[in-house]
C-alpha cells in the first residue's frame, strides 16, 4: 500500500510555525504581515480558492488586504489596483488569482507586481532567480510538492524524475526545483510520443497536466513516488441525490496507481493545502526580509 503524502497535516505544521514567527516579531515590526489576493470576475472555483486563502491567513495571523474587482474591470483598472498594492507599506504579498476574465492578459499584470511582493513567485524576475538558484519567492504549487517530498524523505539526488505538464504555473518551475535537488528530469507534454514509456522510467512522477484521470497503472513503474497536482470536479452520477456534494478527482487514476506506488498524494488533501501554505510562507518571509527580522523557515525554502 502506498504511503500517503498528507498535505493537510504538513500544511498545518507549517502554519503553526508561521504563526510562531509572526508572534515573535509583530511587536517589533508594529504590524502583522499583509497579503492581498486580487480576484477579478466571478469564476466559482476562484471564489472557493480565495476563500480558502483568506481562512488560512486568519489562522496564522496574516492580515487579509485583498480586493475583488468585477468581471468588467479594464486592464487599466486592474493595473491601477496592483500599483496601489505595490505602494502600500502594509502589503507584503500580492497574488493575482488566475484565471482572469476574457479580455485580460495575465502576462502584463503579473509583470506589474513588485517582485519583492510577488507571493505566487510568478514574476519574470523571480522565475529567473529560480533558474539561477538565487533566493526569492518560489512558485507555490511546485514548492509545496518539494516540501511534501522532503517531509516524506523521498530521495531525489540522482533519481529519475518525470514532470507531466509544462505550464509556467507548475510544470516548468517544478522541473527546475527537481533539477536543483540533483534529480535527472524529463518534462512531458501534449506532443510527447508514447507518454507511458517515458513515465514508466520515473522514480518520481509529478503529474500537472490539467486533464482528469489521464495517468493510470500503465504509466507507473512499481515503487514510484507519484504526486498528483490536478484537481477536477466530477459530473454527478446519474443516480446522485439532488444537492449532493461534488466529488473531486486528480490527473491520476488513484485506484489504479495506489497499489503500485511507493507513495501517492491524495486528491483532495495532498498538493492543494501545500499550495496555500507556501503562499503564506512567501508572505511571512517577505515580511521578515522587509523588516530585517530572523526566521526559522529555511527548511521550506527551495
Amino acid at each position: 500500500m502506498a504511503t500517503v503524502l498528507d498535505g493537510r497535516r504538513l500544511a498545518a505544521e507549517i502554519e503553526n510555525r508561521l504563526s510562531a514567527v509572526i508572534g515573535a516579531h509583530q511587536t517589533t515590526v508594529g504590524r502583522p504581515p499583509g497579503l492581498a489576493v486580487l480576484r477579478v470576475g466571478d469564476d466559482p472555483a476562484s471564489g472557493v480558492y480565495v476563500a480558502n486563502k483568506e481562512k488560512a491567513c486568519a489562522r496564522v495571523g496574516i492580515r487579509n488586504l485583498g480586493a475583488h474587482l468585477s468581471a468588467s474591470a479594464s486592464p487599466a483598472d486592474v493595473l491601477d489596483r496592483i500599483q496601489r498594492l505595490n505602494a502600500d507599506p502594509e502589503v507584503d504579498g500580492i497574488l493575482l488569482q488566475l484565471p482572469l476574465p476574457p479580455g485580460l492578459r495575465e502576462g502584463p499584470l503579473l509583470a506589474a507586481i513588485d517582485p519583492a511582493k510577488d507571493a505566487d513567485g510568478l514574476h519574470t524576475l523571480n522565475l529567473g532567480r529560480l533558474l539561477k538558484g538565487e533566493a526569492g519567492p518560489r512558485s507555490c504549487t511546485p514548492a509545496g510538492v518539494m516540501a511534501l517530498l522532503r517531509q516524506a524523505e523521498v530521495p531525489l539526488e540522482g533519481r529519475r524524475a518525470v514532470v507531466v505538464g509544462r505550464s509556467i504555473l507548475v510544470g516548468k518551475p517544478m522541473a527546475l526545483m527537481l533539477q536543483a535537488a540533483n534529480a535527472t528530469v524529463s518534462v512531458a507534454h501534449s506532443h510527447t510520443r508514447d507518454l507511458a514509456a517515458l513515465t514508466r522510467q520515473a522514480e518520481v512522477l509529478v503529474v500537472a497536466a490539467g486533464r482528469p484521470r489521464m495517468i493510470g497503472a500503465e504509466h507507473v513503474t512499481p515503487g514510484a513516488v507519484v504526486v498528483d497536482v490536478g484537481i477536477h470536479q466530477l459530473p454527478p452520477a446519474p443516480d446522485a441525490a439532488p444537492g449532493g456534494k461534488a466529488k473531486l478527482c486528480g490527473d491520476v487514476k488513484a485506484e489504479e496507481v495506489e497499489p503500485l506506488a511507493a507513495a501517492l498524494s491524495p486528491v483532495p488533501g495532498g498538493v492543494g493545502p501545500m499550495t496555500v501554505a507556501m503562499l503564506l510562507l512567501n508572505t511571512v518571509v517577505g515580511w521578515c526580509r522587509a523588516h530585517d527580522q530572523p526566521h526559522d523557515l529555511d527548511a521550506w525554502l527551495f
